[in-house]
């Protein structure tokens, strides 16, 4: 049966990363939680799906913080807004969470300027509390690391003073990540977990990229090389839609492998579902999300991050 994973807690419920998310998560029965993680300007793990937070908190509406609007370019990618590598964990304290996605999920802005901002150690605390694991997503490193926030031993620390290195958490530890590199300077640091690859539908990794420019082998490339995959990690995390795409052979030999098979990400609107699914009623609407989910169940997973955890439960077990 595979394992339930709460995407950032329940984001169809409340908005993402925020205590109430991940309490709702943990009350559907979701078996883990997930936080992102990114750094302050004082090395504090914070949990946002991005380092950019105007789309997440509200801090566009804090006029103390204005000035601190910036634009970022980094691996030919250029942001403007608000990071938090421009904040201290104390200035950030003071900001409230709001609904990410409002067009897609307008229940949520209710709960808009409820929550403050969390950080690692309180997703930590909160999931030992009631018995979850953890997977704890690694966000964006070779960018903090290019402007001295190294983030492998923050993760590392933090585990260990959150006592989630402790043998009574064995099995409930994963780590994750898009950059390959950041896995391996967090197990070099001899911290004990799972650890799990992102893979996209297309294009490459970014640090195989600034290693090899365009030498860099692809996520397809990368798939079809299962048995490097299983030599050099305990689990892959996919795009679901490589999952409903028909050519899904690596995922069978991936498990084969040795390797966990997790998928991502479990969303019933059709804004989110793969075009044969939707129905009509506009992006918000929930379309044939079962059958999706049970196409991806038939491809044997490990597990799925699921912003619904109750309803992944209905078809996932």
């Amino acid at each position: 049966m595979p394992v339930i994973i709460g995407h950032r807690g329940a984001p169809g419920y409340r908005p993402e990363h925020t205590r109430s998310s991940y309490e709702v998560a943990i009350d559907q029965g979701a078996a883990f939680i997930e936080p992102d993680v990114v750094a302050t300007s004082d090395g504090v793990l914070v949990v946002r799906h991005e380092n950019e937070i105007s789309g997440t908190t509200d801090i566009a509406d804090r006029p103390e913080f204005a000035h601190r609007r910036t634009t970022k370019s980094f691996a030919g990618h250029e942001v403007t807004g608000w990071f938090t590598e421009d904040f201290t964990w104390d200035e950030l304290a003071t900001l409230f969470c709001r609904e990410r996605i409002p067009q897609i999920r307008p229940g949520n802005v209710q709960y808009d300027a409820a929550e403050p901002m969390l950080r690692l150690r309180d997703v930590l605390d909160i999931a030992r509390t009631n018995g979850v694991g953890v997977v704890v997503e690694i966000k964006h490193a070779p960018y903090f690391a290019s402007i001295g926030l190294d983030l492998a031993p923050l993760v590392g620390d933090e585990l260990i003073a959150a006592g989630w290195q402790d043998p009574e958490r064995s099995g409930s530890l994963i780590i994750e990540s898009f950059e390959e590199s950041a896995l391996r300077a967090v197990r070099e640091r001899g911290i004990r977990a799972r650890f799990v690859y992102l893979l996209e539908q297309t294009g490459a990794a970014l640090d195989l990229v600034l290693a090899h420019g365009s030498g860099a082998p692809t996520y397809r490339d990368q798939l079809n090389d299962v048995a490097g995959l299983a030599d050099r990690f305990d689990g892959i995390s996919v795009h679901k839609n490589l999952l409903l795409a028909g050519d899904t052979e690596f995922a069978a030999r991936a498990i084969d492998a040795g390797l966990d098979l997790f998928t991502w990400t479990c969303r019933p609107e059709n804004a989110f579902l793969a075009r044969r699914f939707r129905t009509p009623g506009g992006r918000s609407a929930f379309g044939e999300w079962r059958a999706e989910w049970d196409e991806i169940r038939r491809s044997g997973v490990t597990g799925v991050f699921a912003d619904h955890p109750d309803l992944a439960r209905e078809v996932f077990g």
